[in-house]
């Protein structure tokens, strides 16, 4: 069965689903005749434009803008998703910000907290909202967004950033052994160097993202749509026998 034809009415929660691969990824569940809500935090204009694009299509769709470090948002965005569309039934956990480069040395608590809230606190919040409208189905998926940097430890400066993305592997390991038996599969995609996001226009230079390039295997680097393909595969095999895994979209640069 094609990829299009499973995910047809299938109704998709993206997280920061309207910049950088959150965008790209939303709008290939749409062009796979998804219905889809679309969380932002400041994309409002773009989260509005895709909600139509969606909508002239004939399926559903809503944005709904959110702070996810709240529980009270996150717990809202589920209930609006649910009475949106009747029901939940792929979660893709996207929201998530290197926020800023700071060694050890410079590392302030609350810093630290921050990141730790962003990339790894509002993720459990949307899932432990989000479970019990997954597990009504006989078949779910959820898609949790790591790191390379969670594989490898990131560049100087990522500390934070990169003990998130791999506590998030380790996140999706165990959430998938808790909701097997619900029949919610729960995988993780670990994207490299992926340019022309505004990630990697804030805080990765162009000597930096020149000088990784350079040493990944089929020298070039990746993009939105890399990403966003894997995280519909994982999610369109939503009745599959793939859960507790993390694909590594990197060209090839780190491939234990």
């Amino acid at each position: 069965m094609k990829i299009e034809n499973k995910l047809k009415g299938k109704n998709v929660l993206i997280t920061a689903g309207a910049q950088g691969i959150g965008e790209s990824i939303t709008k290939h569940f749409i062009d796979h005749g998804a219905n889809v809500s679309i969380h932002y935090f400041s994309s409002a204009d773009k989260a509005n434009q895709l909600t139509k694009y969606a909508i002239d299509k004939g399926q559903k769709a809503i944005a709904i803008s959110g702070d996810l470090t709240k529980e009270e948002d996150a717990n809202e965005l589920i209930e609006k998703t649910v009475e949106a569309f009747g029901g939940l039934d792929i979660l893709i956990n996207n929201a998530g910000s290197l926020v800023a480069r700071n060694l050890l040395s410079d590392m302030e608590t609350d810093f630290w907290n921050k990141v730790m809230d962003i990339n790894l606190t509002s993720m459990m919040f949307v899932t432990r909202a989000a479970g019990p409208h997954l597990g009504r189905n006989t078949n779910s998926s959820i898609v949790n967004l790591a790191s390379l940097a969670g594989r490898k430890g990131g560049h100087p400066g990522s500390l934070a950033y990169a003990t998130s993305k791999g506590a998030i592997l380790t996140f999706t390991r165990a959430l998938a052994t808790e909701f097997g038996p619900a029949g919610t599969r729960v995988n993780a995609v670990a994207p490299g160097l992926i340019l022309g996001t505004s990630f990697h226009n804030t805080h990765t230079t162009k000597e930096s993202a020149a000088a990784t390039t350079s040493s990944i295997p089929i020298q070039r680097a990746g993009n939105a749509d890399d990403v966003a393909r894997a995280v519909l595969y994982l999610a369109s095999e939503y009745d599959g026998f793939i859960t507790g895994a993390t694909l590594d979209i990197n060209g090839g640069v780190y491939n234990m």
